[in-house]
Parts: structure tokens; sequence; C-alpha cells
């Protein structure tokens, strides 16, 4: 019913940056979140940023300063801007969603994006 797609990962030099994005479509009635989690190998999965709509953004410690959330309503899209990036980036990205469909809400999640970020 919902559909999530992710762009813009890729191989990074450390510093260096990266924007990656995520559109959310199909039969949507309203979109509550977007935003961003990530899973490097042998670590559990953590947030990096979500933004509700009409509210504020909320980051995880060790991306804020470097990493911007953004959304387009409109669009139905997310963006984040990655700047000043760290090997301890490097991790699948994957978009999270929390959409309502008709009269319920669920989480809805892309497949994922690599980021790596070498040295």
């Amino acid at each position: 019913q919902v559909q999530v797609a992710e762009s813009g990962g890729g191989l990074v030099q450390a510093g260096g940056s990266l924007r990656l994005s995520c559109t959310a479509s199909g039969r949507i009635f309203s979109i509550n979140t977007m935003g961003w989690y990530r899973q490097a190998p042998g670590k559990q999965r953590e947030l990096v940023a979500v933004i509700p709509t009409g509210g504020m953004a909320n980051y995880a410690d060790s991306v804020k300063g470097r990493f911007t959330i953004s959304k387009d309503n409109a669009k139905n899209t997310v963006y984040l801007q990655m700047n000043s990036l760290r090997p301890e980036d490097t991790a699948m990205y994957r978009c999270y969603v929390r959409a309502r469909v008709l009269s319920i809400s669920n989480d809805y999640w892309g497949q994922g994006t690599q980021v790596t970020v070498s040295s």
C-alpha cells in the first residue's frame, strides 16, 4: 500500500558529503513522520534523524552539527544532507515512514541505501 524508495548512497572519502533522498508513494492519507535509521555490520539499528510533519527534527548525538534532515511535504520526500562524513558513519541507511492509510497508521521502511566512508 505504501512504497518507500531511497537514493543517494555511495562511497565517499572522510570529510566528504552525501545527500540521501527518500520518497513515499501509494495510498497515503497522511504522513506523520519521516526519517532515517542506519545499521552497521555487527551493530544494532540506530536512529539517525527523524522529522515529524509540522514538528522539529530529532538527531542522534553522533550526527548533530553534521547532518541535516529536511522534508518536502508536497512530495512526501525526506532528505538527509550528510557533511563532514566519518568512517564510523559507514552503514546501511534505511528510510522510515509513519503513514496513515485510510484510518490506520503504520510504519514503513525502504530497502536501504549503502553509505561507505573511507579513511
